[in-house]
């Protein structure tokens, strides 16, 4: 098409969006008492449409050269802070374009002025991609700008195909069973997430996989990210060397367990080569980030992490858009509590607090920053992306995993998967798409409401020491305090009980971890029994715990059940019935694995597991939870391409998340491009010797984690 046609292509849009604009500010004024475009004495029909056609111009203009400017100077702000100041921000440029009206036609109240920017923001963006998708000429043209002026920037061959890139979309939390059961007919009713059911069996095959005893992302995405999730034995563990208590989500924690995955492995990552990493723990390598916590922590203007966040919120629109779907899951989530209280459902954890802002967080302002990051890279021909939508798991916690609310959820993940699907039809080179989880939840109820005391409360009544008086009197916190009275042969300790050997108890879903910080290294069984008698066998035998992991000076890393199992893992010796019976094939393999991490804890408590029912019990407040051993949560998923490689040989069970990150080196490999560096010899150990379809692999790249 000449260029005149294009330039009058885009004047028409531009014309179109502003007489919608125009159109809407008219119905508004109308209803709205508080907001008028006329002068005192009244205008004529003529007079009002030219003022609002002024104003919508204005209000137009400054929202294309004064917003991006306006998010960029709040890119420190947090997200869900930005997300409600969005329509402060908006009625505070509409009140700005009205005071530019002549004469002082245009007038509105401040929260008026909320209400109209939001509704004119709204009916332009609808307006505008309504003409860009009716406009296909348009939209392929400039999809082809964007990867000209790529290969441009790459310094690339202008014409030739390009191999397909890959992209990774990790739907955070779903379990093999909860996708497999979504994408099922329900009777009469359509499948809970119809794009995937069109998938599988088709286009796609759907593999389950194992995670490692740490059943939680941190553990998973630093193994499928970087190769290696080595000492990472928990979500949250504490660490004597260092004497701090490392947490998977924390900036500073993220950024130091991805320093030592790439000193590990001498590798960047996954994404090393052109890689994009959108709403992750970890960067895998990648130059272009967005919504990545370990690169969180560095302040500044330019903060990369935050990049696609003011990409995103640059567009009024888009900005008008997520504040209002915020509030309505803020509202949402308010009104499915009330629900659950109404009808009493059990098991029920507390939904108040900041709750409703961070699942509205989880679920609104991160999915579509980090899906609108995809589209980005998609659109921009980017070679490997990875990206984790954390909605699912967010409101599982809360509200199970098998809920009515886990499955709106899972609706609207379905629609975000079916939108960059449609993306890549447009894409400048062919993608494939592999969908995968980093583990699954498990159901039940908590352990405190189980039982009546916390896992802290068990520990602290075990060594003698003080509990809050209502544990105290539930039957098992009694009977702990009763036995550590007798075996240490003394009464009641006086005080708060704070001393030396008070213990640092902390929780990773149904994983409990208990370190003593005044003893140097980790503490054998034998130290412990004699420093703390009762406290072994109190725990084993509660009906709450599974297992606990410890280490013998004489036996190893010895497991221990109630009514004196063990299970001496170093040499495979079963006492009385193995206490990992239980959990399955694997369990011995995964928890011998965690026992020679340098920062195992003295004491690993694994909460007890129901296979009739698939419930554990959480240490911490989640009726949905994952990070130890018991049903579902170690049984995520990978929904991958049929041209692919198969994950595993057949009858061979996918295990590990380092295990899983080989598979997916091999499959960025068979795009029979310059993806990724070759595998090392352990790589390919871990992978199970399959090798890439394709041969043309590029010598080791520089390690690019910053």
């Amino acid at each position: 098409m000449p260029r005149w046609k294009t330039v009058g292509a885009a004047l028409l849009r531009v014309i179109a969006v502003w007489a919608v604009s125009t159109l809407t500010m008219l119905a508004l004024a109308a209803i709205l008492p508080d907001f008028r475009l006329q002068s005192a004495d009244g205008d004529s029909a003529t007079r009002v449409a030219i003022t609002a056609a002024s104003g919508a111009g204005a209000f137009g203009l400054l929202s294309a050269l004064v917003w991006p400017l306006l998010v960029r100077a709040l890119l420190l702000v947090p997200a869900f802070v930005l997300g409600l100041l969005v329509f402060v921000l908006n009625g505070s440029l509409l009140l700005i374009a009205l005071s530019l009206i002549p004469d002082g036609r245009g007038a509105a109240e401040p929260e008026t002025a909320v209400v109209v920017a939001a509704v004119m923001s709204a009916a332009s963006s609808a307006t505008s991609t309504f003409l860009a998708v009716r406009d296909d000429g348009a939209y392929r043209r400039r999809l082809a700008r964007l990867a000209d002026r790529r290969r441009r920037r790459l310094g690339g061959p202008g014409g030739g195909p390009q191999p397909p890139g890959t992209v990774f979309l990790q739907i955070d939390g779903v379990g093999h069973d909860v996708l497999r059961d979504a994408v099922c007919d329900r009777g009469n009713r359509p499948p809970l997430m119809p794009t995937l059911a069109s998938w599988v069996d088709t286009t796609h095959t759907l593999t389950p996989w194992r995670t490692d005893w740490s059943s939680q992302t941190g553990a998973s995405q630093l193994g499928i990210l970087h190769g290696s999730n080595e000492d990472v034995p928990a979500f949250r563990w504490y660490e004597k060397q260092t004497r701090q208590v490392m947490v998977s989500n924390r900036p500073t924690s993220a950024a130091e367990l991805q320093r030592r995955a790439a000193a590990r492995t001498g590798d960047g990552g996954l994404l090393t080569v052109d890689g994009a990493s959108r709403g992750n723990l970890f960067t895998g390598g990648a130059e272009e980030l967005a919504l990545v916590l370990s690169v969180a922590a560095r302040r500044g203007r330019h903060n990369r992490s935050r990049s696609g966040y003011f990409a995103y919120f640059r567009d009024p629109a888009n900005a008008t858009r997520t504040a209002g779907s915020f509030l309505a899951e803020v509202f949402r989530e308010l009104g499915q509590a009330a629900r659950a209280r109404l009808r009493r459902s059990a098991p029920r954890v507390g939904r108040g607090g900041l709750y409703p802002l961070i699942r509205a967080f989880a679920t609104v302002v991160e999915r579509d920053v980090v899906v609108a990051a995809v589209m980005g890279d998609i659109l921009s021909g980017r070679t490997a992306i990875y990206a984790d939508l954390v909605a699912y798991d967010e409101v599982a916690h809360h509200s199970g995993p098998r809920s009515r609310d886990t499955h709106q959820v899972l609706r609207r993940l379905d629609r975000c998967v079916a939108l960059i699907a449609k993306v890549v039809e447009h894409a400048p080179r062919d993608y494939r798409i592999v969908l995968l989880s980093d583990h699954g939840q498990s159901p039940g109820a908590t352990f405190a409401d189980a039982y009546g005391l916390t896992l802290e409360d068990l520990v602290r009544a075990g060594c003698g020491l003080t509990v809050p008086r209502q544990a105290g009197r539930t039957p098992t916190g009694a009977e702990a305090r009763e036995a550590a009275r007798a075996a240490l042969r003394r009464p009641e300790p006086d005080g708060d009980g704070h001393g030396p050997s008070d213990p640092v108890v902390l929780a990773s879903g149904n994983l409990g971890l208990v370190s003593f910080p005044d003893v140097p290294g980790r503490m054998s069984r034998e130290e412990i029994d004699r420093r703390h008698p009762a406290l072994l066998r109190t725990l084993a035998d509660h009906p709450g715990v599974g297992f606990l992991l410890v280490r013998s000076e004489r036996h190893g890393a010895v497991v221990l059940g109630a009514d004196g199992a063990e299970h001496h893992l170093d040499t495979g010796r079963v006492v009385g019935r193995s206490p990992l019976a239980a959990f399955g094939d694997g369990a011995a393999a995964a928890v011998r694995r965690t026992a020679r991490f340098p920062n195992a804890p003295d004491i690993m408590v694994n909460s007890a597991y129901d296979p009739a029912t698939g419930e554990v019990h959480a240490f911490e407040g989640q009726i949905g939870s994952h990070g130890g051993l018991g049903g579902a949560q170690s049984h995520p998923f990978l929904l991958w391409p049929i041209e692919l490689s198969p994950p595993a040989r057949p009858g061979e069970e996918l295990v590990g998340a380092e295990r899983v990150h080989t598979v997916l080196r091999r499959w960025l490999r068979e795009a029979d491009g310059p993806q990724i560096p070759r595998q090392t010899g352990e790589e390919s150990r871990r992978s199970g010797g399959v090798t890439a379809a394709s041969s043309a692999v590029p010598p080791p790249m520089p390690d690019k984690t910053r």
